[in-house]
């Protein structure tokens, strides 16, 4: 089994380094000082390795799965009627419809309400997504799957086998399971008058998607369903791609209108929205953005969608060609000149200093 190139032997290998080190802490000098350093980073190494094997287990066998079904089997349990309070948005002819799912995640319904036919976006619990299909009174004929992670694509058999005629469409580099329409870059999927583009933006995995709704058909403003790309004053994690990967990526989604709607793949609005105010504390556009947010979440709303005009303002993970987040992470990590590349490594710091917060 390989992992963004890590062999069977590679691992094994890499984890018999680790027993050695270990060892060799227990052996090392009477420094102090040198036990503290060589502990840093034999826990630090052993996370990275062990990071490593649980995601290439939950992605590439069937322990992945089973985690998804517990995973479900709790949130059931513990949010009957979802996590949050869904909002729906409905436009000329057009309905987007939020289903809280899992213990954050969103799945969406979007809804030509006209010709009574429906897209799934990402029905990681497929009996919630088929109760919402069932109260709108509509057919589902299309899933549009963002990227292979179970709580994204769990959903996609029980649905297809529900609704005989239903595509499920996705990027054929990322192992969607029950794919059957393939999409590459700029892919379009129509479904009566809905027009729904396929967007590559590689780094949470290799293949993943985001789709963007058109709304000239319909007169309305275009969505964006982002998947793990990018969340409410946040971006998702880069498990395979590098940094500069994940801000081409991010780069693609800058390149949208200001007034397209972001629809996440997850509710992490409160807890990146105080992210961002430990790395930009007088930005007053994050400090409107969270008062509105603690007022939606203590009444259990969710937060989509906002708009890519607004995540421009606060989200600090498209921020990192402002001067105001570079002067706050301190001297441009790049040389003079090299935007890209001093842009990937403040995306990079952006991500450390992120878990450093949610660590504590």
């Amino acid at each position: 089994m390989a992992w963004q190139g890590w062999t069977a032997p590679g691992l094994w290998v890499a984890g018999c380094g680790l027993l050695l080190l270990a060892f060799v802490l227990l052996l090392c000098p009477r420094s102090c000082r040198a036990r503290r350093g060589l502990r840093g980073l034999l826990m630090t190494r052993s996370r990275r390795l062990l990071f490593r094997i649980g995601y290439s287990l939950y992605t590439r066998t069937w322990l992945g799965y089973l985690f998804y079904r517990q995973q479900l089997r709790r949130a059931r349990n513990r949010y009957p009627k979802g996590h949050s309070k869904a909002q729906p948005r409905l436009f000329n002819g057009v309905k987007v419809l939020p289903i809280p799912v899992l213990s954050d995640n969103y799945s969406y319904l979007i809804i030509d309400t006209q010709a009574r036919l429906a897209v799934a976006v990402d029905p990681s619990d497929p009996r919630a997504v088929q109760a919402s299909i069932e109260k709108e009174g509509v057919t589902l004929v299309a899933i549009l799957c963002t990227h292979k992670h179970w709580d994204h694509s769990g959903g996609n058999r029980d649905l297809s086998r529900r609704h005989r005629d239903c595509r499920v469409y996705g990027s054929p580099q990322d192992g969607i399971p029950y794919l059957t329409h393939p999409l590459c870059h700029q892919d379009v999927v129509s479904v009566g008058r809905l027009q729904i583009q396929a967007l590559a933006t590689p780094g949470h995995t290799q293949g993943h998607l985001v789709y963007l709704l058109d709304g000239e058909p319909y007169r309305g403003p275009s969505c964006l369903f982002s998947g793990d790309l990018l969340f409410l004053s946040g971006c998702g994690r880069t498990f395979e791609g590098t940094a500069e990967t994940m801000l081409s990526s991010l780069d693609t989604v800058l390149g949208l209108g200001d007034d397209t709607l972001l629809w996440p793949g997850h509710e992490y609005a409160e807890e990146n929205l105080v992210f961002a105010g430990v790395v930009e504390p007088e930005n007053l556009a994050r400090e409107r953005k969270m008062q509105w947010v603690q007022r939606q979440r203590m009444e259990r709303k969710s937060t989509c969608p906002s708009t890519l005009g607004e995540e421009r303002s606060y989200n600090p993970f498209l921020r990192t060609h402002c001067l105001a987040l570079q002067e706050a992470l301190g001297p441009g990590p790049g040389p003079k000149g090299d935007d890209g590349c001093s842009r990937a490594q403040l995306l990079e710091e952006l991500r450390r200093l992120k878990d450093m917060h949610k660590s504590k």
